[in-house]
């Protein structure tokens, strides 16, 4: 398993947990839920924010945020 922010753009992968459960209930309304696809759309030029697809839709996350979603590299 990986960091979300450790992905590249492009990367596909499916979230499998979360680190902190402070910033669980944050994550899972925004649509990081446990086995839903996510896809890193962009990095942005200093690395922070990333910009990913989930759920049907696009969200930007900060580094300290991915750094919490644990995912698996899909294919």
């Amino acid at each position: 398993m990986k960091k979300l922010s450790q992905l590249t753009a492009g990367t596909k992968a499916i979230i499998r947990s979360f680190e902190k459960d402070d910033i669980f209930i944050k994550l899972m309304e925004m649509g990081c839920i446990p086995g839903e696809e996510i896809r890193v759309e962009q990095v942005a030029f200093m690395g922070d924010p990333i910009s990913v697809s989930v759920a049907g839709y696009t969200l930007s996350l900060r580094l300290n945020e991915a750094e919490n979603i644990l995912v698996e590299v899909v294919a």
